[in-house]
């Protein structure tokens, strides 16, 4: 049995959480209940990684490609979103977790964004995990949007073109002082990333689950640590160099 140091607890866990509408569908509900029993494992997820040692948990919660699905689902996940950060930050904050959001907070509503500003305010001083919730959020969208901004620094005469390199370009996305997922959980079987942290997934542990996210407890988040702790992390350099 594989010993758990340290050194095998991933800094940073992304996760996508997928598969809330096929739970429903198999259990012949609609596909909104299949979402708010996600919110339980959530939940879960939350307590799991706080308890092993992660500092810092990214939660894959609306992408900027689900405004396109039917405007009742999308009303439907923006107030389950509202009921969310007026229930649990009070908790998450006790707690000492802090709390942040990244992604485009232009196509939210006013309200949502006024909540979402006070959660990041209220726990803004904690010192414990750190939870981000991707929310609007698209990877080519962030790195498009980094891009701007550099250049119109460029043609202000801010910075020069010569001196952007990897670490000036990452200061200027979404997620500017979050280190990289060291690893990334996907649950409901599918095989793809999904536009989620592009730049940043460039040496991320990938672990794909068949089981849908709202059956997912501490005991598979146990286990993909534990994978992700047997494997040995080069970065392009030859093995033993971990």
């Amino acid at each position: 049995m594989h010993e758990t140091q340290p050194q095998d607890i991933p800094t940073h866990l992304a996760v996508i959480m997928d598969g809330n509408g096929r739970w429903a569908r198999s259990r012949g509900l609609l596909r909104i209940e299949g979402h708010r029993n996600g919110v339980n494992a959530v939940r879960r997820t939350i307590e799991g990684a706080a308890e092993i040692g992660i500092q810092y948990l990214t939660l894959f919660s609306f992408s900027s490609e689900n405004w396109r699905r039917p405007e009742e689902e999308v009303g439907e996940l923006m107030n389950l979103l509202r009921r969310y950060l007026k229930s649990e930050i009070a908790d998450l904050h006790a707690k000492g977790i802090r709390f942040r959001v990244i992604g485009d907070r232009a196509r939210l509503s006013k309200d949502i964004v006024r909540l979402v500003e006070e959660a990041e305010s209220t726990t803004a001083e904690n010192t414990g995990m750190t939870l981000v919730l991707a929310l609007s959020y698209g990877g080519r969208h962030d790195i498009a949007e980094a891009a701007r901004k550099l250049a119109t620094s460029v043609s202000l005469g801010l910075i020069r073109a010569d001196a952007i390199d990897e670490t000036v370009f990452a200061a200027h996305l979404g997620t500017a002082g979050i280190p990289d997922p060291d690893l990334l959980i996907r649950t409901s079987g599918e095989r793809r990333i999904s536009n989620f942290l592009l730049w940043e997934c460039a040496y991320t542990e990938f672990v794909f689950l068949d089981k849908f996210w709202p059956d997912f407890g501490k005991e598979d988040l146990q286990q993909a640590v534990d994978e992700y702790g047997k494997r040995e992390r080069r970065y392009g350099a030859t093995a033993g160099t971990r």
